[in-house]
């Protein structure tokens, strides 16, 4: 076998690896480029393979740098399976048709076409295959593909394939374990290569007790200064675990009365999606759900579905919370809302996810003083607080046990992806010191043996 890195690559989006046997070629995920306006136009370059020759691909989970340019895949001339968990599949195709609108808005800006059309996410979406963690899937005569629970959002994976006795496990994105809705990550425990992420290789995340502590502290700051909380999330688990412990605390009284907003179509039919694959969440929330019908709601709880409902919330009195994607202020109903509230020094601005270089939310948390909206520059006076805790990726100690739980004796190297180049570094240095674990951190188009 050998292995071309086609994404994410020293950076955290475009996740996308070529898997090639002797006869066949594979792919894992394929993800779009997001953040600045150079990741944005890589987009629109060609694979680093054609996909007509790829018999089938592999999904870790529905986010969309690792799923964005699977129906750019399908124009090109991919006519495969797509192998996913259910819960995978029914989320990616939320997220694909959602961000369809997105790249259109974007290329219309920048007078191109699109990358691709509602005909194309049409025709992906027509070749999912859902899947069962832990089952076993002969896809040709020498291969096999198992998925294990990743433990980062709903139906989330780790996959490991072997051909012809040799091994490689992806990690895809490793869970933030424990979380309050999921199953922590499996130990898989036998590879002969692992291609593990990097997202926060370098940092250590503030406990579950200490995140949730933080939020209630934010809700109650607000709402003593009459100010707003705005919250840029996820659609996919950041949102839904923010609403679980908001659930938690109106159930409990443990916050101030709040009008609170889930202002995103795309998370409320995510939250539906969660409600349906409930037999993939935690016992501790399936015991939940069977004494509380909807931990997702509860009094105080509006959510916004029409651009007109969205609008209105400006005209509700603070104090109040607003949920809104997207998670790293690229676009969504989020943006409305910064530019609205962002310049009062008595609102909050709360990061709860990864923000990659470029991005809006990114420049926020580094501590931009001003930022140019629609021809303005509006200052920013809120204060803008990040709370790791609430990320859906591992850890450096997290990440660096789960490789630790590889049988040494068969494990022959870990090649490690999809973080900056700093977490990437910092991550190697430390398994290599705790664990004496070697590894590599390849560049974008690299090919490597696996023999």
């Amino acid at each position: 076998m050998k292995i071309t890195f086609c994404g994410a690559a020293q950076e955290v989006t475009g996740s996308s690896y070529l898997l090639e046997t002797d006869t066949k070629k594979y792919l894992i995920d394929c993800g779009l480029f997001q953040g600045s306006r150079m990741a944005t136009e890589s987009n629109y370059d060609d694979f680093l393979f054609d996909p007509k020759e790829v018999s089938a691909v592999f999904i870790t989970h529905a986010h969309l740098d690792h799923t964005g340019r699977l129906p750019k895949l399908a124009r090109e001339g991919f006519a495969g399976t797509v192998y996913a968990t259910q819960p995978t599949a029914a989320l990616a195709k939320l997220i694909v048709s959602d961000s369809l609108h997105i790249l259109e808005e974007e290329a219309r800006r920048h007078d191109k076409e699109p990358i691709y059309s509602a005909e194309d996410v049409s025709a992906i979406i027509a070749r999912f295959r859902g899947v069962e963690y832990r089952e076993v899937i002969q896809v040709d005569e020498h291969t096999t593909v198992e998925f294990f629970d990743a433990g980062h959002i709903l139906g989330s994976s780790c996959i490991r394939i072997t051909h012809n006795g040799v091994s490689i496990v992806f990690s895809g994105d490793l869970g933030n374990t424990p979380v309050p809705l999921l199953y922590p990550t499996d130990i898989i425990g036998e590879a002969n290569y692992v291609v593990v992420e990097s997202t926060y290789g370098g940092r250590v995340h503030e406990s579950p007790a200490e995140r949730t502590r933080l939020l209630k502290e934010m809700m109650y700051t607000v709402a003593a200064e009459g100010g707003v909380l705005m919250i840029p999330a996820f659609a996919m688990e950041r949102t839904q675990e923010i609403l679980y412990e908001c659930n938690t605390f109106v159930n409990n009284n443990d916050i101030p009365r709040l009008q609170i907003f889930l202002d995103s179509p795309l998370a409320i039919a995510a939250t539906e999606v969660f409600q349906q694959y409930s037999r993939y969440l935690n016992p501790e929330t399936q015991e939940m759900i069977r004494k509380d019908a909807d931990i997702f709601s509860f009094p105080g709880l509006k959510m916004t579905r029409t651009t007109q409902e969205s609008m209105a919330i400006s005209s509700v009195p603070a104090p109040k919370v607003i949920i809104a994607g997207s998670g790293m202020a690229q676009g969504g109903r989020i943006v409305r809302h910064i530019e609205q509230y962002i310049s009062d020094p008595k609102n909050r601005y709360l990061i709860v996810g990864y923000q990659v270089q470029g991005s809006l939310g990114r420049r926020l948390l580094d501590g931009e003083t001003s930022i140019r909206m629609h021809g303005e520059e509006i200052p920013v006076r809120a204060k803008v607080k990040a709370i790791g805790g609430y990320s859906a990726h591992a850890d450096q100690p997290h990440i660096a046990r789960w490789l630790a739980t590889f049988d040494p004796l068969k494990l022959r190297n870990i090649f490690i992806t999809h973080g900056e180049e700093d977490q990437a570094k910092s991550l190697s240095e430390y398994i290599q010191t705790q664990h004496k674990l070697s590894s590599r951190i390849p560049s974008l188009g690299d090919t490597i043996e696996l023999v």
